[in-house]
């Protein structure tokens, strides 16, 4: 095994925090080895100025990385996970998925309580069509605006009073320790996380045998295991950026304690299919693909068709 490893990630102040994480927890497990940092601006952090899905969706925050793997300048790489396409190009594995944060997400304001407290015609910013069709239809006299750049940079056009609040997802706040900044968490009851939301993964190359050994020490099972079954039913969806889809899935008691809800909405939440389903934790992919089978058969195909 190498006694040395390099981590690909992009330059924003999560996406750093989120890399030395890894790097801290790597060189815990692994006595003697030495990991660095490979800081890069991907294509997803130049343009600020157009809504994810007019311009390549989530896939633009990870391609540089990927080709650092490839070129080897980079062994591994750390993403958000709900940044990371539901099918990795060939060539590419997620060797590991770290232990989950709060995948809730938060409510940002400094002039009001909760989303219920806003009066009519308040802006709130948020970058997500599945976090915007869910607040449309709970709080239809709210006004929303889409809002793009890291963390610092929407909080900050909140400070300066160009929103009255915005939606981020609590997990980015609890590790740049901005967790005094929630206002309020928005219950999973009234908004599904992302597949995937508050999960790191980690990417490398599929022949990289080493570096995915040493990854694997990281891996978190019950994360892992909710994880590839939400990621399962946006994959079966097609979900993407352009579609407004939360998933998520959880462990409850019973002899089928693997909990999956989701939903497939269309742009202004007016449209909105709900499904949940039980399964065992060896068996993720299948509870995935049920959920999107009970998705599709209350419309979710006709939703989706309208968007595109």
């Amino acid at each position: 095994m190498s006694e040395s490893l390099i981590i690909a990630t992009r330059e924003s102040p999560l996406a750093l925090a989120q890399a030395h994480h890894v790097k801290s927890e790597l060189e815990s497990v692994i006595p003697g080895l030495s990991v660095t940092l490979l800081g890069m601006t991907t294509r997803g952090d130049q343009i600020l100025d157009k809504p994810l899905a007019k311009v390549g969706g989530k896939g633009l925050f990870i391609k540089e990385l990927e080709v650092a793997l490839q070129e080897g300048r980079a062994h591994l790489a750390v993403h958000s996970l709900k940044d990371v396409p539901m099918t990795l190009p060939k060539g590419f594995i997620l060797a590991a998925i770290l232990p989950r944060e709060d995948a809730r997400d938060a409510f940002v304001s400094s002039k009001y309580a909760s989303l219920a407290a806003m009066p009519a015609g308040s802006i709130v910013g948020t970058s997500s069509l599945r976090r915007a069709a869910v607040l449309k239809r709970a709080y239809p006299t709210l006004k929303y605006e889409p809002v793009r750049g890291n963390v610092n940079t929407r909080l900050a056009k909140l400070d300066s009073g160009e929103f009255d609040a915005i939606i981020l997802a609590a997990a980015g706040l609890i590790r740049l320790g901005m967790k005094d900044r929630i206002t309020m968490c928005i219950p999973i009851e009234e908004s599904l996380p992302a597949p995937g939301q508050a999960a790191l993964g980690i990417e490398v190359v599929s022949d990289d045998e080493d570096t995915a050994e040493i990854v694997s020490e990281l891996d978190h099972a019950p994360s892992a295991i909710a994880c590839t079954a939400e990621r399962m039913v946006s994959r079966l969806l097609g979900g993407s950026c352009e579609l407004p889809l939360g998933a998520y899935a959880d462990f409850v008691e019973g002899d089928k304690p693997l909990r999956l809800r989701a939903f497939v909405s269309n742009l202004d939440g007016s449209e909105v299919v709900t499904a949940e389903a039980f399964g065992t934790p060896d068996m993720p992919e299948a509870l995935g693909e049920e959920v999107a089978k009970l998705l599709k058969a209350q419309g979710a195909d006709r939703i989706i068709a309208s968007l595109s």
